[in-house]
């Protein structure tokens, strides 16, 4: 792969209950990115803020739903901000692209910017989701990943691929090792939202869903080993 998108959850940093980044495993996930990078493949990001808060849920609460979407929004850049900092602790240069204008903390996001960044040798972590009300992150994840002609879509979770059940509540629950995104369609598995899911087979964008919290599966999978779930088009 020459290219690669991480999507992440925002709930993936929460830490110990009070804490909603957590430095240890922020500092983990710079690292994994840093061996993927020296693999030789240009890494892009998407952050989610759900560990800070969610649009959907302020709306459930009586928000308007417009402004609880811009709050998930810059939900997203304080994440983007504490994963730049540990990657370049790491001593990755790394740039941060926010959808929303907010020029003292973050670049605009600019695809051309963008793609010449990920050519010379940087992290881009894309903030603020689209930068529009009523899209997911993972719907701007799929849409980033089209733009910059990603090779590879990867979504971090905290189980280890997609099963045809909740493997937490149901012991039995079968594992997928690969689908097809029209069997994803067709089985209604909740991978990701049908906007993001539709991008990217209509944009001929594999997916990899693999668990975020074993180190070095990151790396693993962009050397050819078998984890997680593939998704692609039979």
């Amino acid at each position: 792969m020459r290219r690669i998108l991480l999507k992440l959850s925002g709930e993936a940093l929460l830490g110990a209950p009070g804490e909603i980044i957590d430095p240890d495993f922020v500092k983990g996930l710079a690292q994994d990115i840093r061996a993927v990078r020296e693999l030789g493949v240009q890494v892009a990001v998407v952050v989610g803020g759900g560990n800070i808060f969610r649009g959907a849920t302020g709306a459930a609460l009586g928000m308007e739903r417009t402004r609880a979407d811009q709050m998930g929004m810059l939900a997203t850049v304080i994440n983007s901000l504490a994963l730049h900092s540990a990657l370049e602790g790491c001593a990755v240069p790394t740039r941060v692209q926010s959808a929303i204008a907010m020029t003292q903390v973050a670049e605009p996001f600019v695809q051309p910017e963008a793609v010449r960044h990920l050519e010379e040798g940087r992290v881009v972590i894309f903030a603020a989701g689209t930068g529009n009300p009523y899209f997911t992150t993972d719907t701007a994840a799929s849409l980033r990943a089209a733009e910059i002609h990603a090779d590879l879509l990867l979504k971090a979770t905290k189980v280890d691929g997609v099963y045809d059940a909740d493997p937490k509540k149901h012991p039995d629950a079968r594992k997928f090792t690969s689908l097809t995104y029209d069997e994803v369609l067709r089985r209604g598995l909740g991978v990701m939202d049908l906007t993001a899911i539709t991008l990217c087979r209509d944009n001929r964008i594999p997916l990899c869903v693999f668990s975020i919290l074993e180190r070095g599966c990151l790396e693993a999978i962009l050397k050819g080993e078998p984890r997680g779930t593939t998704i692609g088009f039979g």
